[in-house]
């Protein structure tokens, strides 16, 4: 049975791990795995090379069972568990926002969620492996002058190997339609204020165009209106609450902005197909 608690557990910067970086080696286990096996949220960007061996791994409902060589990139945002691990081996980096680069920082913010990634590549596989041992080893030298220097750099130039896989996935930018860039700026937009900006109106205003023109950009894109997309992500975070949490629906509906209960619960009931309490005892069983 899943464990809940008061609110969904954020894992914080252990500071034993010193100054924001952590690069840690997988040999058969995960370093504190029986923690990763209860849903959790980190205040911190994991970065993930599973080289070898099978893990079940459940991000924001959904689950994942990767079985060969992936990069897996989890942001502080995403609620996440490990179901399963058997005999994996590779390489975990963690650091924190102001470790990293602010480029590479605005394109993974840009990008999330980002999928895990098979390396079918043997090339890929073993630039991103020896990137991943030079940041190990030097994680390990700390007595070095500029030890905290070489490592950051290091580190940030690994989150560009990983971002540069990710991104062969995805169009080019300079490909990008108009369609494509003012959703991919909605994209953005929603992730970071869709607890203060729920109106249609409010994203058309923060990008300057009209309502039926930013519409019209979206629903070109995804299929989906602007308001479907708004309610979806809103509901997503109403589920990880009510999933991973024991707070009450009245309590989510107020964390997300709702002081009109009622009218958030029907919401839900639209987006969900069930109501917020069904899907809870559903989950809490």
């Amino acid at each position: 049975m899943q464990k809940h608690s008061a609110s969904i557990p954020v894992r914080s910067w252990d500071s034993n791990f010193g100054n924001g970086i952590a690069v840690v080696r997988i040999a058969s286990e995960i370093p504190g795995s029986k923690e990763f096996n209860h849903a959790h949220r980190h205040d911190y960007h994991l970065f993930v090379l599973q080289e070898s061996g099978i893990s079940h791994t459940e991000i924001d409902f959904k689950k994942y069972l990767i079985g060969k060589p992936t990069i897996l990139y989890q942001s502080p945002n995403q609620v996440h568990r490990a179901l399963k691990v058997e005999n994996i081996s590779g390489f975990i980096l963690t650091i924190s926002n102001e470790n990293l680069n602010a480029d590479y920082l605005k394109l993974l913010q840009r990008n999330t969620p980002i999928e895990p990634l098979s390396l079918c590549s043997r090339t890929d596989l073993a630039i991103i492996q020896a990137c991943f041992l030079l940041c190990r080893n030097l994680y390990d030298r700390k007595e070095d002058k500029l030890y905290h220097l070489q490592l950051k750099d290091s580190c940030n130039t690994l989150v560009a190997l990983f971002m540069s896989q990710f991104l062969k996935q995805s169009k080019p930018a300079e490909k990008l339609s108009r369609f494509e860039i003012i959703q991919k700026a909605f994209s953005e937009l929603l992730e970071q204020n869709f607890v203060q900006m729920k109106r249609p109106a409010d994203y058309a205003a923060a990008l300057n165009i009209s309502v039926a023109y930013l519409n019209e950009c979206v629903k070109n894109v995804t299929g989906f209106s602007v308001s479907h997309h708004i309610q979806q992500r809103i509901i997503l975070e109403a589920k990880r609450l009510l999933y991973h949490s024991d707070k009450s629906v009245k309590e989510v509906a107020a964390e997300l902005g709702y002081d009109d209960y009622p009218y958030f619960s029907r919401l839900f009931v639209k987006v969900a197909g069930i109501t917020a309490l069904t899907f809870r005892s559903k989950n809490h069983d």
